[in-house]
């Protein structure tokens, strides 16, 4: 391959020779000489936040509110109009095998009725003998218990108010299920046994990494430290955005990943410059001017990304974002805002308790650098390899089905799960997954016109029930409810939606000056599902045009931003096929403890994309900042790659490794959206980390030699200069910036040969 014209010169070996100030060196040098006064800094900053949070924290809550969709126009009129329904409600399922209609049973279940409407918060109770909720079998009966607030305002004791009474009622024939919003909204994994199992993994790995307790507890102490400044930062922010409940679990698996990468990139950095005979305060200040200055870049790239969601145009979504870039930052701010004066206390005492475990290596017979070696004798043939079992693992994303999840979804030990099959047996798929079609009209309904609408739904194909039009008090609304012959994930489910907004409706209302909006839960996410697919597109390319822009600004190279961007979406299809195959096609189903296939979420792609994005361009800045360091020394790419490869490649294994064993854990959550999280994360991870830095990095960089140094001169006057290799170091600093030489060993914990 032809060389490329250098623009520039490789810069000259030997240490690097900057200014020894700026706010970054300056915090280090002062956290390591004055590590009590940021502990206790810190300790008392905590204490205000949970002072803040107590005082003025907000709620997570469900609010799938849509701006500029018809489902969302239903919704605003349901409220404003219906005030009496603005509520959420419970749904409790008979069933008995002599028949709802015996007089035994009809007694028992209008007592329990009876007994439901004194129950705390309950405004109203509807009975299935008086409003048609009976089965055409007469096996199965439904009941609408209301409550005067919203699932997520219902006070804990009041649901166990009823699900107790549920309880003591059920047997003797006849059996008693619940489910609606005001029940699933306390389904939700009790918090704690997936982030355990995730540091379990997290603490084994660093052991084997670090061989020794002290150093790997660190990580750990100041992960959770993160993401405790993280969630209270989340809290506070719930009172002026609206959170979902699965905030929590989403932020803790975030919050650890980084949390603990972040940290173990730091504490590596600093035992290197104490193995290269730095004294402890000096190897503070380098870790953080190198490792630190390189968190903060990465850090900020994933909040860049998570924060990009905003363009999405969907609150909950942004929010999430938000979250998830609160989590990220706080990971930083501990990596290098405290992380110095733990590792100033702890100085000569990082390495106590060591294991007797692996031996220290020189950096060429490390793992990374002869595997690096064996790619670069055949870069083609290992390039070719990998590439193609990352398009098979991304294969299935050709047949996927993007929707929502519901009760049917959930696990059988769940009531949601029980009701919701019982209602499918008793009325079929559709009931679960009514269509609320709302009316309106200045001045007031006509009769006439609310009929012939009903009639032409009612005579839809792919629909069984229309009830009667029930208007509000001042005659202006009406609601109908609608129930569709197929399952609210069906795909002919979504082709009914749009034949009624597109055909059905303006036909039956002609000329007159009414309105109707189709909305209910299902056509909630069809709308998120068409909204998303929509700006998904705008937002990958806005998140990898920044990307690329910031990595030229601290590479100095056109193909090296746009290489990683490319195998990032690699990653990234990769677990999205993965996921496909898993909860869509249902592959080893059973083995994984999925309780019933069903569509992808439809938010999922593009929280997915925002956050593997940002945490793959870690290990890309982590790995390809040490590749050009050595790179800078002699200007010879080939033996750069396995000089950087193996200087870090121990350290990428073990953050990946982390990474993947939290959020593996989350797998094993109940909830449907956070187990297919956890999986897409940690498939994309070790992708990321097995094939495409250990393998398409280097056989890539291999095959464009000094091409992928080539930065024309005029791009080199536009793009501002980015540093986060450091090298403010004085001249005791030297001994760990010299030359490279191929005996210098790897930093302490490197892998046994």
């Amino acid at each position: 391959m032809a060389q490329p014209q250098q623009s520039r010169q490789p810069r000259p070996a030997g240490p690097v020779t900057q200014s020894t100030s700026g706010p970054l060196i300056r915090w280090a040098r002062f956290a390591a000489a004055n590590p009590w006064k940021v502990v206790g800094g810190w300790a008392v900053g905590l204490a205000l936040l949970v002072g803040i949070m107590s005082a003025w924290g907000g709620e997570f809550a469900d609010s799938f509110m849509i701006p500029d969709t018809e489902s969302q126009d239903a919704i605003d009129f349901l409220q404003e109009r219906f005030p009496s329904q603005a509520g959420d409600t419970a749904q409790v399922v008979f069933q008995s095998d002599a028949g709802v209609a015996d007089p035994a049973v009809q007694a028992r279940i209008d007592g329990f009725l009876a007994q439901a409407a004194t129950l705390p918060e309950v405004v109203g109770v509807s009975s299935p003998y008086t409003g048609g909720g009976v089965s055409q079998d007469g096996m199965v009966a439904y009941a609408t218990v209301q409550y005067a607030v919203g699932a997520s305002d219902v006070a804990t004791d009041s649901v166990d108010a009823l699900t107790g009474l549920i309880d003591s009622s059920d047997g003797g024939g006849l059996r008693i299920e619940a489910g609606g919003q005001v029940i699933t909204n306390t389904e939700m994994s009790v918090p704690g046994e997936s982030e355990l199992i995730g540091i379990a993994a997290a603490v084994l790995i660093l052991l084997l990494t670090f061989r020794s307790v002290v150093a790997m507890g660190l990580p750990i102490i100041t992960a959770l430290v993160g993401l405790v400044v993280g969630f209270i930062l989340t809290a506070i922010s719930a009172a002026f955005l609206d959170m979902a409940t699965l905030t929590t679990a989403f932020t803790t698996m975030i919050g650890l990943g980084v949390g603990i990468d972040y940290a173990l990139f730091v504490v590596t950095r600093f035992r290197e410059g104490r193995g290269a005979g730095l004294s402890v305060q000096r190897a503070v200040v380098q870790a953080v001017d190198t490792a630190g200055r390189a968190v903060m870049f990465a850090g900020t790239i994933v909040m860049i990304a998570l924060l990009g969601l905003f363009a999405v145009g969907i609150p909950f979504v942004a929010n999430l974002g938000v979250a998830g870039a609160l989590v990220v930052f706080s990971s930083v701010l501990v990596a290098v805002g405290l992380m110095p004066a733990l590792l100033s206390l702890l100085g000569t005492s990082i390495d106590r308790w060591t294991l007797p475990v692996g031996k220290q290596v020189p950096i060429d017979r490390t793992i990374g650098s002869r595997l690096t070696r064996t790619v670069q004798k055949r870069p083609v043939a290992w390039l070719g390899g990998a590439l193609a079992i990352t398009l098979l693992l991304a294969a299935p994303i050709l047949d996927v089905q993007l929707g929502s999840s519901d009760s049917g979804n959930n696990p059988e030990e769940f009531r949601s799960r029980r009701a919701y099959d019982l209602l499918a047996e008793g009325f079929g798929p559709g009931f679960n997954g009514p269509l609320v079609v709302t009316v309106e009209q200045p001045g007031g309904l006509d009769q006439a016109t609310l009929d012939g609408l009903s009639a032409a739904i009612a005579g839809t194909d792919g629909v069984v029930f229309t009830s009667p039009a029930q208007p509000n008090e001042a005659g202006d609304t009406a609601v109908l409810q609608v129930i569709p012959s197929t399952s609210p994930q069906d795909a002919e489910t979504e082709t009914l939606i749009s034949n009624l907004r597109e055909d059905v409706i303006p036909a039956a209302l002609g000329d007159s000056m009414a309105q109707a909006y189709v909305g209910g839960s299902t056509a909630t996410f069809v709308d998120l599902g068409a909204k998303i697919s929509e700006r998904l597109p705008i937002f990958i390319l806005v998140v990898i045009g920044l990307s690329v822009v910031v990595l030229m600004a601290v590479f100095r190279s056109v193909l090296i931003p746009l290489k990683a961007a490319l195998l990032n979406l690699l990653s990234f299809g990769a677990a999205y096929g993965v996921l496909v195959a898993v909860f869509q096609w249902g592959w080893g189903q059973d083995f994984l403890g999925i309780a019933r296939t069903g569509p992808i979420e439809s938010f999922l792609p593009m929280m997915l994309f925002a956050i593997l994005f940002g945490l793959s361009m870690d290990y890309e800045v982590f790995l390809v900042s040490r590749i050009r360091e050595a790179y800078l020394e002699d200007g010879n790419t080939h033996a750069a790659l396995p000089h950087g490869i193996g200087a870090t490649g121990r350290v990428i294994m073990a953050a990946g490794g982390i990474m993947v064993s939290v959020f593996l854990a989350f797998f094993l959550d109940d909830g449907r959206v956070i187990k297919e999280f956890g999986l897409g994360l940690a498939t994309a991870i070790f992708v990321d980390v097995a094939i495409v830095r250990f393998i398409m990095v280097p056989a890539t960089m291999e095959l464009l030699g000094k091409w992928n140094w080539w930065f024309p001169a005029w791009l080199d006057r536009i793009i501002p200069k980015l540093d986060i290799e450091g090298g403010h170091m004085s001249p005791e600093s030297a001994p760990a910036m010299a030359p490279r030489v191929p005996q210098v060993t790897a930093p302490v914990g490197a892998e046994a040969d």
